[in-house]
């Protein structure tokens, strides 16, 4: 039997590489998906193999999470429960997928996770597999009674890896978890499962690895510019990069003046709340920047329907539905939205803060000549006909309260 692990070097996945081996009597294949988690790829090839591995699949998506995922989320104006900028949530797909590809190259029968059976990512990782590969099985340990058995905590799977030899770096306590990409870093559990500690206390300053502290951040504001083409920025600052260089200028930009960050208690698919801290430094500039793009050259009720439909992409991305065909016929819909959000934006950065300092566009909708509260030199618009239009509107309003009953009031 051959198993592919998503594999990231850490304690879990780790043991759970020895584990399935064992239980299995399998030949495991490692696969890591860089996604843009930098220093964390170092070595991992030779750890994988010195765990057990046979082989170990390392394979750079960055271009393809910033072109495929990202890129059509922000698209969307995609924030779940208005504030999450879905960092992990938009990741775990990309990462089954390739996961399915190695299987499929590899002739393996079976994919495995270290996602435990209390979280979100057991089901985005399980959902793509059922749209991409139903026909392959899916082994997840942490639902598994006998695993959680011989490891209830961290120390015992310490200890398992001492046994076996297993190079980890890891201590019995960790004072929270973090997960890295192109997009964003997050961090979860531990110490933070406390609501009310504050994270953005100066003694707490070293946890954050993508962005400085906004009292920290340059005295002096930068500005910056977006060039968007069709909903996607292709030009950072006047220089044209691909949707992997964009979100790299981003990231640096957004990281040198503080912005991206947020700490929030966000509601799981599984059913409990959760409490997550988050730096999005580049992610944060460009919904920001798209959304003034928008709202000088996207139609109005155009953007009231896509808007309407925002909490509910948001979800299907947040709770795993990527390649569900309801995301993929929403996402056709938001395509069409973006046929004309062409133009540029100009955003200030300043610790911590993101403000808009200007917007253009070849095809704006924004008439100044007709919005102008002078005299109208195009005769677009008669300030008479509001008569007739607010009296229509107001009709069912005043059937209304004649047949009810209701008095005005002051």
């Amino acid at each position: 039997m051959k198993i592919v692990l998503a594999y990231s070097g850490g304690l879990d996945t780790s043991v759970i590489l020895s584990w399935l081996k064992e239980k299995y009597d399998a030949e495991i294949i490692a696969f890591c998906a860089n996604i843009g988690q930098e220093e964390e790829l170092k070595g991992l090839d030779a750890k994988a193999r010195r765990t057990g591995a046979s082989k170990c699949h390392i394979v750079d998506l960055q271009e393809e999470f910033a072109r495929d995922f990202i890129f059509p989320m922000v698209q969307a104006g995609a924030v779940y429960e208005s504030q999450y900028f879905l960092g992990t949530s938009i990741a775990r797909p990309l990462i089954a997928k390739g996961m399915i590809e190695v299987a499929r190259q590899e002739k393996a029968q079976a994919i495995a996770h270290g996602a435990t059976g209390k979280g979100n990512d057991q089901v985005r990782f399980e959902l793509t597999a059922a749209c991409l590969a139903p026909e392959l099985e899916v082994i997840a340990p942490w639902r598994d009674g006998l695993f959680r058995d011989q490891f209830p905590g961290r120390a015992e799977m310490i200890a398992y890896c001492a046994k076996k030899h297993i190079p980890v770096q890891a201590s019995a306590k960790k004072p929270y978890s973090m997960d890295r990409n192109l997009l964003h870093l997050s961090f979860e559990a531990g110490i933070l499962e406390d609501p009310w500690m504050d994270v953005f206390t100066p003694k707490n300053k070293d946890m954050f690895k993508l962005s400085v502290a906004p009292e920290d951040a340059p005295d002096k504001a930068e500005y910056v510019t977006l060039d968007f083409k069709k909903g996607n920025c292709v030009a950072v600052n006047g220089r044209a990069l691909s949707p992997l260089g964009v979100m790299r200028a981003l990231n640096k930009l957004g990281g040198k003046h503080g912005v991206g960050r947020v700490d929030l208690v966000e509601n799981r698919y599984v059913g409990m709340k959760s409490r997550g801290v988050y730096e999005t430094p580049g992610g944060a500039i460009l919904h920001f920047a798209h959304r003034q793009m928008e709202t000088l050259t996207m139609d109005r009720e155009v953007m009231h329907l896509r808007d309407s439909l925002v909490p509910r992409y948001a979800e299907l991305v947040y709770y795993g539905y990527w390649f569900a065909p309801e995301r993929l016929a929403l996402q056709a819909y938001v395509t069409e939205s973006q046929k004309n959000v062409t133009g540029t934006v100009r955003v200030k950065l300043y610790k911590g803060n993101i403000m808009c300092a200007g917007r253009k566009s070849p095809v704006s909708l924004y008439n100044p000549a007709i919005a102008t509260m002078e005299a109208d030199p195009t005769k677009a618009y008669n300030q008479e006909d509001a008569t007739g239009f607010i009296r229509l509107n107001a009709l069912r309003l005043k059937v209304g309260a004649r047949v009810h009953g209701r008095k005005s009031r002051a």
